[in-house]
């Protein structure tokens, strides 16, 4: 390894899937696959370069806007029996025939969407320390492990089934994740495989361990991300966008006896969009519903409204590109399954406390307060808290 070779990040990202179509694509938090991971491994500190290996148009765009440089991934290497280790040296020949000196791989897989950055620059500095060849991720476990033998039969693996000691009294085991894996690139080109030398250990949470194969751990990872997004963490986008009913309000109507409507919203929420006017920060109403009230509010406002909209994804397309903007910029905060179309164009879906269960899943931040009293204001504070 030369003085001044790079640590790469390299992830292989077949746009083929089974189990779970697209699966690469799919998202976790509001955000695909592939974006999380390549930006864990961009913050992660010790990675010099970030590299994606893709047979996929969509795949190359999201992966190119996160930061990361695509290399084309041929035929042959993208069918199912291709191996990771394949796709690996290609792109490692790649970079070489480009002048570019790898010194160091990290070998990370989009399927798992938890990848601690903190790890990765831990596996880097390991190798750059030279203490180990390779390393991986893994998390420390107690468990006692079973396997069925050729009659069907329980037989323990690593312990003593007649045994049964305390936690503290085990010896601690350690599963691997799946998550990442680092070595040196000349190491890994004479061995082919992923292990070799000397071979480290990176203790990971386990929430790294989850790793995307079908719907239901697609759900779960939904689940788990909205648990984990802070609840007052800065949202940096630069337009806001939000649906009406369910946020603007609490998704109630009052109908008098000539079938006039009337709602309740929140005077936090109108705060709130006055300080992003002021601040410049453009915002619109996009609702489904096509009501006097909807266009009432956003006048009292002073907000330019979209209504009796029932293609919310399609819409906000042609208004961000009417008014150049990047959807990646763009939160839009909805509370129904109407709005999952909405989350899935831009770069910052955001439920509201109070929403659907399959939103909350979709969304990349959950808000603390429900829709009519304060959601709005919250978002906005947070935008502004970016700034």
């Amino acid at each position: 390894m030369t003085e001044n070779a790079l640590t790469v990040a390299i992830i292989p990202a077949r746009g083929g899937s089974k189990g779970v179509p697209g699966k690469n694509l799919r998202r976790v938090g509001g955000m695909p696959l592939i974006e999380r991971a390549v930006r864990s491994c961009t913050a992660a500190d010790g990675v010099d370069l970030v590299v994606v290996s893709t047979d996929d148009a969509e795949i190359t765009r999201i992966a190119e806007a996160a930061g990361a440089r695509v290399v084309a991934r041929p035929a042959e290497l993208s069918g199912d029996t291709a191996t990771s280790e394949s796709a690996l040296l290609h792109t490692l020949d790649v970079l070489a025939a480009d002048g570019l000196d790898v010194g160091t791989v990290v070998f990370v897989q989009a399927t798992s969407p938890f990848i601690p950055r903190e790890g990765i620059a831990e596996a880097v500095a390991h190798i750059a320390a030279d203490r180990f060849d390779s390393v991986f991720s893994a998390f420390e476990t107690y468990g006692f492990l079973w396997r069925r033998d050729a009659d069907q039969h329980a037989a323990a693996i690593n312990h003593d089934s007649t045994h049964r000691p305390r936690r503290q009294d085990r010896e601690p085991h350690y599963l691997e994740t799946g998550a990442f894996y680092a070595f040196t690139a000349d190491g890994f080109r004479t061995a082919g495989h992923r292990f070799f030398g000397r071979i480290g250990i990176v203790e990971v949470p386990e929430a790294s361990a989850i790793e995307i194969d079908d719907e239901h751990q697609l759900a779960v990872a939904g689940a788990l991300a909205a648990l984990g997004a802070s609840a007052d963490a800065p949202i940096p986008a630069s337009v806001l966008v939000t649906d009406f009913d369910g946020v603007h309000t609490d998704d109630t109507a009052t109908v008098d006896t000539d079938g006039r409507e009337s709602v309740r919203v929140s005077r936090e929420d109108g705060m709130g969009v006055s300080l992003l006017r002021r601040a410049g920060i453009p915002m619109l109403i996009l609702s489904t519903e096509l009501n006097p009230v909807v266009a009432r509010r956003a006048e009292k406002l002073q907000l330019p409204v979209l209504h009796g909209i029932d293609n919310k994804a399609a819409a906000l397309t042609r208004w961000a590109s009417e008014n150049d903007v990047a959807l990646a910029d763009i939160a839009y905060v909805g509370n129904d399954v109407n709005d999952l179309g909405a989350f899935g164009v831009v770069g910052w879906p955001i439920a509201v406390a109070d929403a659907h269960p399959a939103v909350k899943a979709a969304a990349r931040i959950v808000l603390t307060r429900r829709g009519g009293e304060g959601a709005v204001r919250e978002v906005i504070e947070r935008m502004l808290a970016s700034r």
